[in-house]
């Protein structure tokens, strides 16, 4: 059999290799154009065109009639959800980033089981990356139930890269009538009171009113994206009455499709900010636009507060990358401070005492243009200064960074600052 040249050789697995890089690479980047340009402020938050051009861009109106309950930390928050599953009695859809192994994994699986042995419909949705600390007897439990489990974007060689673009959407509906979502994942960090560094501080919320339908709809969104089926009539999409005073709107962000919603919801918000925007961050990693908006914001008056994680972080290179962010923000009047007793996971943005953002979404590229994510719009100014409330003990449980204190920063913090910052658009 005759031989191939050596070059032959070498140069064909060379142009594979490549070959390989450039499909691999092909999926890390995203084709649709980002934001450029600084928004006009044309109105104030509490102007109604606000919310009427917010669902006009972003693709679903506000609802009226919807009731929202916070629950804080691990303690609060899985009770009524595992309620909540363990009452159904037509559907369960739950799409979830994390989920890990341990006890509280394993009473979803089985509560999800239990439901999905009495006839009701179980749907599953995973991101594979997320999940991948799940031990395959919790599938296997809810699988031999007859609960549908998928996994979002699992590996295959096509599409490696496809990986990258993850659902991070953190959402259960239980019979079309209450909806959860929030920061929480299903692992032992999430459960307790966040009482010490082992266990995280967060928030997740309970939902109820006409709003529901829209946060199935976004399950369903990646449910038809994964399998191809339509979830769809009574079951799913029940009559809904109105809960409470509220005004909400679910919407979702994907690079598939409208990656900017997330960034442009965002920036609508601080451009429309009068008075405050308080913000808490599990990651915060700000472009160079989002800053502009920020800055902008505080020229004009409003006071700016934001709650970081501290030295319990689960990402060292994200808070390296968030801390090289700060200078503008800093030098501007904002407050900026450290979550010193755990782990801060909360995504909650308040915006002039009236507008809540909650959900999945970061303040950072990954949630802006790579993941999937889901937010809940909530105008409710009792709502709002509840969430104020919970914001102020948690700043007072943060050590606040000055101006100048970022300034003297040694200089091997800042080498490790500016390396970070070089995979922003990853973080």
């Amino acid at each position: 059999m005759a031989r191939w040249p050596r070059w032959i050789v070498v140069a064909g697995a060379a142009t594979g290799l490549a070959l390989v890089g450039a499909v691999v690479a092909s999926n890390f980047i995203g084709g649709e154009k980002k934001i450029q340009r600084h928004i006009t402020r044309l109105y104030t938050l509490d102007d109604p065109r606000f919310m009427d051009e917010l669902g006009v861009l972003l693709g679903p109106p506000f609802l009226a009639g919807t009731r929202v309950q916070a629950l804080l930390n691990g303690e609060q928050i899985f009770p009524p959800m595992l309620a909540a599953i363990q009452a159904a009695e037509r559907s369960i859809t739950f799409e979830t980033y994390i989920y890990w192994s341990g006890d509280i994994g394993r009473q979803f699986a089985e509560a999800l089981a239990e439901r999905a042995r009495q006839g009701v419909k179980v749907h599953v949705l995973l991101d594979w990356v997320g999940s991948v600390k799940m031990d395959d007897s919790l599938v296997a439990t809810m699988a031999q139930a007859g609960v549908q489990v998928q996994r979002f974007h699992p590996p295959h060689w096509s599409h490696l890269g496809r990986m990258n673009n993850r659902t991070h959407r953190k959402l259960l509906i239980v019979d079309g009538r209450v909806g959860f979502t929030g920061g929480v994942g299903v692992a032992p960090q999430w459960t307790g009171r966040a009482q010490d560094p082992e266990h995280w501080r967060d928030t997740h919320f309970a939902v109820e009113g006409p709003v529901v339908a829209q946060m199935q709809s976004v399950f369903i969104d990646n449910w038809i994206k994964v399998t191809g089926d339509v979830l769809h009539g009574p079951d799913y999409f029940p009559a809904l009455a109105p809960a409470g005073p509220g005004r909400a709107q679910m919407f979702s962000s994907s690079p598939s499709g409208g990656s900017e919603s997330m960034q442009l919801m965002y920036l609508l918000s601080v451009t429309a900010a009068s008075r405050s925007i308080d913000l808490s961050a599990s990651y915060f990693v700000p472009d160079a636009l989002t800053l502009q908006a920020l800055v902008a914001a505080m020229q004009r008056g409003v006071r700016l507060r934001i709650i970081v994680p501290g030295q319990h972080i689960d990402s060292e290179t994200v808070r390296k990358a968030s801390r090289a962010t700060w200078g503008p923000l800093l030098a501007a009047g904002a407050v900026i401070a450290e979550y010193t007793p755990t782990m801060y996971h909360c995504k909650v943005m308040i915006v002039d005492g009236m507008l809540v953002s909650v959900g999945s979404t970061n303040f950072d590229n990954r949630s802006f243009r790579l993941n999937d994510e889901a937010t809940l719009n909530v105008v409710d100014k009792a709502f709002a200064g509840a969430q104020t409330a919970t914001f102020e003990d948690d700043l007072a449980k943060s050590h606040r960074v000055t101006h100048a204190a970022w300034l003297a920063r040694p200089m091997r913090e800042r080498l490790g600052e500016t390396l970070a910052s070089l995979l922003g658009t990853q973080l």
